[in-house]
């Protein structure tokens, strides 16, 4: 019997709680348009996928530019240069759509097509850029909004970065969704106001165009004589390193895929095309127009701030002075825009971090999900880690770009690596695999220079810190899966040794159903070795006084699962499957053997509805719950970090409602081979009751 009850306490009561107020109420996982409501369409996905990429024309372009130091005319080139990395990136990431159309990011990428370790190594680079994405947006929109506000008010600015973290955090914990609609008129303001005063920049200019454009070429053959090609090539490399942020936010559409509206392939696409030209003629057109108007540094203002001041600066209405009002809400805009693109890293960074505890990388809690159906421990993950950053750094955006740019590339580089490998493999059976090849092996020669040139030339500048951070990322995913791993065989272990016991035993006939009869509940997550040890010892430690047996599960609604109402299905067959498994152990030992399950995303709530019913259904009921005693692991703080404490929790519960839960050890010695193959294996991860 599946329970459908997905109303909470406080509902029932006519009262909301605190939470509730703030971040909303449950959603209900039977509404049948629940799905579709939560997907984002093209334009959506572009204002919350897109913004990361699209506002890293604030800051990257400016970093690229400032790198060249005197040799200014070699911005044409750098202009050009960076529109094509952009549409060749995105040219490969929309391949990787295809091949991956429920979601591929390169952690997804990278595992399966080359491998579990580069796919960590992946993983953990693109959560770390993630962190960075919410951080270095944050710093440079704090800094274009100071940057037309009293300069006695800068040392205000850092702690208005770690305002809007919190303000972030406190959005996305509502939804996804409900976050970017809230951010839309930010980002159409700011398309409309940069088109506007860039593209009127370029074309006051454009008579002149082909005139720097040979001014340009001619500085190139004197710049070589002075400083050789060798010296010149250096300056303008490293310029075009400095300014590798404003790739950052393309790989977000391939990651994102699961939320976007169906069919989702089509709606990456039209995603990606929006991003790749709004982001190569906008980044593209600021550093042209860096050049056109001569533009240096001014302390206490971006670069940008300077170009749009200089643009409107003759501007009048009735002969009134316009420029000024002009720019400044153009730099709100840029700098409300750039904290949009924080929201990259909630959308996309917690997904991520879901996906590789999945994959037992990280603790599974960041693959659960909120009433909200939020993966809400990532949320907070994401904006705790950028907030440490931001202490870190001071909020400081050159040396945020320092450490930004590296980790993106590394996962660019593997994910156009495992597609080339992909395509050079399935050159037998698929007709177009060389111009498929062609277009990821570009993009990969392309990823991995810039890549190369950014280690090479941030290393001893500060990128050495992203290198470490990543390297202990790594360490801590291969400790935890290690945990994992250990456990996991405890468990196999276990059930290897219980049933034997359980086939050895007589069978026996179950009593006459009584509802009155004394009953024990078993709380149990999946079948597995857990569950039946702790079914043989309900009956040994009370010696028959319990006639019926209940079975008790949740399926856990997590990222895994939250893919549509056939998934939802899928999990409760699953669980009504396991159940199943245990009754007809439970009726072979005498007991009168039942079962009741729901699904749900928070797990203690839904146990506690559960138990609530069948404390009403039954008269003597007594909640037992198994909890495995490992040596080395189970009391350890990796241990208790791991594991939820689920049985705990809703001990604590219960006895609010005047039940008992008993919550019984089940000891395991050190793993190993087991003598007696288990019944079923169940590979879904360490037991979490």
């Amino acid at each position: 019997m599946a329970s459908t009850d997905n109303s909470s306490q406080s509902e029932q009561n006519g009262k909301r709680t605190l939470a509730e107020v703030l971040i909303g109420a449950p959603r209900d996982l039977r509404d049948p348009g629940i799905f579709h409501r939560l997907s984002l369409v093209a334009f959506l996905a572009w204002v919350g996928l897109g913004s990361d990429g699209l506002s890293s024309s604030c800051y990257g372009p400016e970093e690229a530019f400032l790198a060249l130091g005197q040799h200014q005319y070699l911005a044409v080139f750098l202009a050009l240069l960076t529109a094509l990395t952009v549409f060749i990136i995105s040219a490969s990431y929309t391949q990787t759509i295809d091949l991956f159309p429920t979601g591929g990011g390169g952690y997804l990428v990278a595992t399966a097509l080359l491998g579990p370790y580069p796919g960590l190594i992946s993983g953990c680079a693109l959560v770390v850029d993630y962190v960075l994405t919410i951080s270095v947006s944050i710093a440079s929109g704090a800094d274009a909004i100071f940057s037309f506000l009293p300069a006695a008010w800068l040392h205000y600015k850092f702690w208005a970065a770690l305002a809007v973290v919190l303000l972030l955090v406190g959005m996305n914990l509502r939804g996804v969704k409900e976050s970017i609609l809230s951010l839309l008129p930010i980002f159409l303001a700011f398309v409309a106001m940069h088109a506007w005063l860039v593209g009127y920049a370029l074309l006051i200019h454009a008579p002149q165009l082909p005139a720097i454009a040979r001014d340009a070429a001619s500085d190139i053959h004197s710049g070589v004589a002075s400083l050789g090609m060798l010296g010149l090539a250096v300056i303008f490399f490293r310029a075009y390193t400095m300014g590798a942020g404003t790739y950052t936010g393309i790989e977000a559409v391939s990651n994102g895929l699961p939320i976007l509206r169906e069919p989702r392939t089509t709606t990456g696409k039209r995603t990606m095309a929006y991003m790749a030209v709004s982001l190569a003629l906008l980044a593209g057109g600021i550093l042209v127009g860096y050049l056109l108007f001569g533009v240096e540094p001014v302390f206490g203002k971006t670069l940008n701030a300077v170009l749009f001041e200089r643009v409107t600066g003759n501007w009048r209405l009735f002969g009134l002075p316009i420029g000024v009002p002009i720019v400044t809400f153009t730099l709100i805009t840029e700098g409300a825009l750039l904290f949009v693109a924080a929201q990259t890293g909630f959308v996309d960074g917690p997904r991520v971090l879901a996906t590789m505890a999945n994959d037992r990388w990280l603790p599974r809690r960041l693959a659960s999900l909120s009433a909200r159906l939020v993966i809400q421990d990532g949320v907070l993950a994401m904006g705790l880690a950028a907030a440490l950053v931001l202490i870190g750094t001071d909020a400081r955006v050159g040396l945020l770009v320092i450490l930004y740019a590296i980790n993106v590339f590394i996962t660019f580089t593997l994910s156009q690596l495992g597609m080339s490998v992909h395509w050079w493999r399935a050159r037998a059976t698929d007709r177009r695999w060389l111009h498929k090849l062609l277009i990821n092996g570009v993009g990969c020669l392309f990823t991995a220079l810039i890549l190369f040139l950014t280690v090479t030339l941030k290393f001893h500048e500060g990128g050495w810190v992203t290198v470490l951070i990543t390297g202990g990322l790594v360490a801590v995913c291969l400790l935890v899966r290690s945990h994992y791993t250990e456990v996991g065989r405890a468990v196999d272990q276990l059930e290897a040794d219980v049933l034997p016991e359980m086939f050895a035993a007589e069978e026996a006939k179950p009593p006459v159903f009584d509802r009155a009869a004394p009953t024990a509940v078993l709380l149990v997550s999946s079948f597995n070795g857990l569950g039946l040890a702790t079914l043989m010892t309900i009956p040994r430690l009370f010696n028959g006084q319990f006639k019926n047996l209940v079975f008790a599960g949740i399926g856990e609604v997590d990222t895994n699962a939250l893919k549509g109402e056939e998934a939802i299905h899928e999990l409760e067959q699953h669980l009504a499957d396991d159940l199943g498994e245990y009754c007809r152990f439970a009726t072979d030992l005498g007991l009168h053997a039942e079962s009741r399950f729901a699904v749900g995303a928070d797990v203690v709530l839904e146990l506690r509805r559960l138990c609530l019913k069948i404390a009403q259904e039954f008269s003597n009921p007594v909640f037992f719950a198994g909890k495995l005693i490992f040596p080395r692991i189970s009391e350890s703080f990796l241990g208790r970090f791991l594991h939820n404490r689920t049985a705990l929790e809703l001990q604590n519960w219960l006895q609010l409602d005047g039940l008992s839960l008993v919550i019984l050890p089940v000891k395991v010695t050190h793993p190993k081979a087991a003598s007696i193959a288990p019944v079923r294996r169940q590979k879904a991860g360490p037991p979490s009751i």
